[in-house]
This record gives structure tokens, C-alpha cells and sequence, in this order.
């Protein structure tokens, strides 16, 4: 596949692209990946389908982020496992200092965070939620999910003199398996204390597990699936994420009013139900706008070629291309957007919207229009960006702030009505609201946020050291 770039003049060579599509970004302080805090990203269990459900779910007692343990930090693993042998035991007491004493080693380590806050809790009254991540298929998605739960989890149990509610996190571990994920849901119905799920991740994978809590009555709200098959799916089922359906409107309304651009050719991955939720919306939308569709391209297939998919795009005379890619073909995605140099316009999903994108595409990326849900620097006024800095000591990405508008709006549910039920009533009242990381968080009938898409162009920047970064769009 690698070998298609070098059939045009003036690509990138075929070992340079492969060399960079395997190199992940750390740029200065940005927590789409590790930054430089101490933490270094470690190889995950390598045997993790043997693991047992109980294996996968942890308040403190087990460690799930294994890259926490293995990284090269002495003074952070030691003092993060003996704080878990103490949580095993029950030493609550024992285990805060030990906690402590490994965030201030390595500041952005949220799996520890979550237990330090459940270990100050101890034995204290307090309510439970679970949050479902797919830390052994994407390390890097899974972190970003738990510094939103872990923040807000910080400021509700650190309040004082208000009617926060002090919140107990368990930590579930999916992969990403719709099956797992079946199971844990199980699990996690018949686990009376837990009042509602933050999660899951994949589109598939929710709704896998929907099914479960519905049938269940134990509330989740995703905060990364956007597939409009969860819009309506059941009544205990809501997400803080737009659905497909605003992303790709917004994409062609983007396309066909601002850039004059009608005709595209479409790239996604037929074997995921987020990317095909996204390229199906987009197809219509870019229809329903007075545009046509010239072509769809399958990143999954065996024989994807980004040099003939598009060549082939130009021939049909496309104005644009729209990258519907999930996080497994974005490799793919990236050829597509080397091998375009700049000829064709670029659209692109949430999951384009990641440090690969400026580091692989590098020039070629620029100008590239990205719907997201939430961007850092999107809404001036609001206080999480700067919260979220001083704890973590680097930017957060969308996965943060709308894990972290997932808690809260759990939070305020219980508040309400600590009860299954009684969190599921709240969520659909017409007159509930939560603080969120940019603006309140209500829900439609649907299950769906009430909120809108925030596009962002590939811009020249100066918070990467590759010198372009993602901007908020005003158009």
C-alpha cells in the first residue's frame, strides 16, 4: 500500500511515510498523548482476551493501565502500586499518600487520580458510576476519557458547602469488544450500587452494551459515539456528543456555502459503525445541499489504493474529498491526504481530528475542514480549559471535555434522585441542565445532546512544533 506513493513525482518517499505513519506526536504539553510529565506509553497486557470480567473492573484495587506501571518512572510505579495493594486490602488511609506521592511524579496519570479520589472517600458515603474505556485496543482514547471523568470527579468530591455529590468511580476495561462489552454491561446491572455508566467508546460497542442497560434500567451516556443508530435506542441510553447526523450537515453545509464546492468523493471504513453512520449522513446532506457524491472508496479493503482512489476522484472532476475514517484507517486517510497534495479540498470526521493528522499530513493537511465536537479555544469564556491545564499541565482534546460533561451531567442527575430510575427521569426531564465544559448540558428525547458541531480548519499554529494546528472555524 505504502509502495502507491511513489507512482506521482514529488511524494513523500515510501520509507519516510512509512517511518511517520508509525510515530505518534508528542507535542509541547498536548494530552492527546502523553505529555512530558514522566509517564512514557508502555506496551499493554498481551493477554488480554484471557482476561476474566472481574480482571477488567477496578475502584483502586487492580491496576488496568499497565503503560502507567511500565513506564520509566520508578518513584511514580512503586508509589502507584503499593497505593493499589493497599486499596486491595482496604487501607484507604494507607493508600492516599502513596497516590499522592505518585501524581506529583507524573501529574497527568487520571487511572491514579480516579483512585486517589476513591481512596479519600474510603468507607465515607458516596455514590458509584462506572466509566467504560478500551484501554488495551486504544491507550491513547482511553486516557483522554478518564481525565474528563477524573476532573470532574475532582471538583464534585472537592467541593464544599454545595450540594455536589461525592462520586466513587469503578474503571471498566472493553477493548472495545462488542462482547466484552456485553459483559461488563451485565455486570455491571447486577452491581446495585452502581448508578450509571460513562461510556462506551466505539459506535458498534455501545450499542452492544445499550442493549443491556436498557434492558437493565442502568443509565450510560457515551461520550465519544456518535452513530444516529443510538438516536432513540432506548431511554437509559444518552450521549454529550453530537450525533453523525449534525456532523455531516454541518461538513456539507460547510462545503457546498462557503467553499462553492458540490461534487465529493467519499473515503470511510466499511467495517465500522461510526464511519459508516458519518459517510451515509454525509451523502445525504451533501445531496439535500444540491451536491452529488462521485464516488465512495473503502479504506478497509484489502486492496485500498490512496494513489488509484484518488486519481480516480480527479478524473470524475470531485471539487473535494471527505474523509469519514475511523481511528483504525487513519493511516489510510493520511495516504489519501499525501498522495491529494493540496489539489482537492479536504473535509474530514472527529476521528481525523488527531495529533497523526498534523504530523503525518503535515502541509498537505492544511486547509483541511474537521467537524468536532468541542475544541479548546472554542469558547473564550469558559472556565474548563484552564482548569483542565493546571491539573493535567497540558491542553485536553473533545474526548476530555465530553467524558467530563458525561460525569457531571450524572452527578447532577443523582442529585435529583440518587436512584436508577430516578438518574433516567432527570437526564429526560425538559428542564434538566448540567455544568458542562463549555456550555450546559441538556438532552433530547432522543438520548442526543442538545448542542452543536464545532468545525475546525488545519491551520498554520504554534501549539505543535510541526508549526500547523487544528483552529476553530468562524464562518
Amino acid at each position: 500500500m505504502l509502495g502507491s506513493f511513489m507512482s506521482q513525482k514529488n511524494e513523500t518517499p515510501a520509507l519516510l511515510l512509512a517511518f511517520l505513519l508509525t510515530v505518534g506526536l508528542l507535542g509541547a504539553g498536548f494530552l492527546w498523548l502523553m505529555p512530558k510529565t514522566g509517564i512514557k506509553l508502555g506496551t499493554q497486557l498481551t493477554n488480554q482476551e484471557a482476561l476474566s470480567i472481574d480482571d477488567r473492573i477496578s475502584q483502586g484495587e487492580r491496576n488496568l493501565v499497565q503503560a502507567e506501571i511500565k513506564a520509566d518512572n520508578p518513584a511514580f510505579a512503586q508509589a502507584k502500586q503499593a497505593g493499589i495493594q493497599s486499596m486491595a486490602l482496604r487501607r484507604y488511609g494507607e493508600a492516599i499518600p502513596l497516590f499522592e506521592s505518585a501524581l506529583r511524579s507524573a501529574r497527568n496519570a487520571p487511572e491514579t487520580l480516579i483512585y486517589l479520589n476513591n481512596a479519600r472517600l474510603g468507607i465515607n458515603p458516596s455514590y458509584t458510576i462506572a466509566v467504560a474505556v478500551p484501554i488495551g485496543s486504544d491507550l491513547n482514547g482511553s486516557l483522554e476519557i478518564l481525565r474528563g471523568v477524573a476532573q470532574a470527579q475532582t471538583e464534585l468530591n472537592g467541593a464544599v458547602g454545595s450540594q455536589a455529590v461525592p462520586l466513587k468511580v469503578l474503571i471498566t476495561n472493553d477493548d472495545n469488544n462488542p462482547e466484552t462489552a456485553r459483559q461488563i454491561a451485565k455486570t455491571l446491572v447486577q452491581m446495585p450500587d452502581v448508578l450509571g455508566v460513562v461510556g462506551h467508546y466505539a459506535s458498534d460497542v455501545t450499542l452492544a452494551a445499550g442493549s443491556v442497560y436498557n434492558a437493565g434500567g442502568l443509565v450510560s451516556i457515551s461520550p465519544i459515539s456518535s452513530t444516529v443508530k443510538l438516536s432513540g435506542f432506548g431511554k437509559y441510553i444518552f450521549r454529550t456528543v453530537p450525533s453523525d447526523y449534525v456532523a455531516a450537515r454541518a461538513l456539507a453545509d460547510y462545503a457546498v456555502k462557503h467553499l462553492q464546492l458540490r461534487k465529493a468523493a467519499v473515503f470511510f471504513n466499511s467495517q465500522s459503525a461510526y464511519s459508516q453512520s458519518l459517510k451515509a449522513e454525509f451523502v445525504t446532506a451533501i445531496a439535500l445541499s444540491g451536491g452529488q457524491i462521485s464516488d465512495e472508496f473503502d479504506l478497509s479493503a484489502p486492496n485500498f489504493s490512496a494513489a488509484q482512489a484518488v486519481d480516480q476522484a480527479l478524473k470524475q472532476e470531485a471539487k473535494l474529498l471527505m474523509l469519514a475514517a475511523n481511528t483504525g484507517t487513519l493511516d489510510q486517510a493520511l495516504q489519501v491526504v499525501q498522495i491529494n497534495q493540496r489539489r482537492l479540498s479536504l473535509l474530514g470526521g472527529d476521528d481525523v481530528y488527531a495529533p497523526k493528522t498534523l504530523e503525518v499530513g503535515g502541509q498537505q493537511a492544511l486547509g483541511m475542514v474537521l467537524a468536532v465536537p468541542w475544541h479548546i479555544d472554542g469558547n473564550v469564556k469558559a472556565s474548563f480549559p484552564g482548569q483542565s491545564r493546571k491539573l493535567w499541565g497540558g491542553d485536553v482534546n473533545w474526548r476530555t471535555a465530553t467524558a467530563y460533561d458525561a460525569t457531571k451531567a450524572l452527578a447532577a442527575a443523582i442529585a435529583r434522585n440518587p436512584t436508577r430510575a430516578g438518574i433516567q427521569q432527570a437526564l429526560a426531564s425538559p428542564d434538566f441542565a448540567a455544568t458542562g465544559a463549555s456550555e450546559a448540558v441538556r438532552f433530547l428525547p432522543s438520548g442526543d445532546r442538545n448542542v452543536g458541531i464545532q468545525l475546525v480548519k488545519v491551520s498554520p499554529g504554534k501549539r505543535f512544533g510541526s508549526g500547523i494546528d487544528f483552529v476553530p472555524v468562524a464562518w
